[in-house]
């Protein structure tokens, strides 16, 4: 099973976004839970696209693609400006204390998806920045 979205860089279209994971996920009987952290997972990097990637700028656009079989869960987000954005590698398990020590804000989700995600990569294809999601399911 697959499906599409294509949105602009909006934080308007936040919603669109979960609705349309939400959704393909229920339509696939995946359970509560995993629907959840894959839509957390999947908003936080779409709102990173959004956000750092396109300034917010609504003639920019985003492409999702969602494939599920009945083992796996494949996302892929594709950007399609003109700017390379591949963030640093992040650790799914930052030193917590350090974190909090610097007073710093932000900058989590990234882990977080990293710990919701088996698979979390970000790669150029075609001058667009690309991440693939993957996640094993049972």
């Amino acid at each position: 099973m697959t499906s599409h979205l294509r949105i602009a860089c909006s934080r308007q279209n936040l919603q669109q976004v979960r609705d349309f994971v939400r959704g393909f996920l229920i339509a696939g009987q995946r359970n509560e839970v995993v629907v959840n952290q894959v839509v957390l997972a999947v908003d936080e990097v779409v709102a990173n696209f959004i956000i750092h990637a396109n300034g917010e700028d609504a003639n920019q656009f985003l492409d999702l693609m969602l494939t599920l079989t009945e083992l796996r869960l494949d996302v892929e987000i594709e950007d399609q400006g003109h700017t390379i954005f591949i963030p640093a590698s992040v650790s799914p398990n930052p030193d917590m204390r350090e974190y909090i020590r610097q007073g710093r804000r932000g900058g989590m989700g990234m882990a977080l998806v990293s710990r919701i995600m088996d698979q979390v990569e970000f790669f150029e294809r075609n001058a667009h920045t690309v991440c693939h999601l993957s996640k094993t399911l049972s």
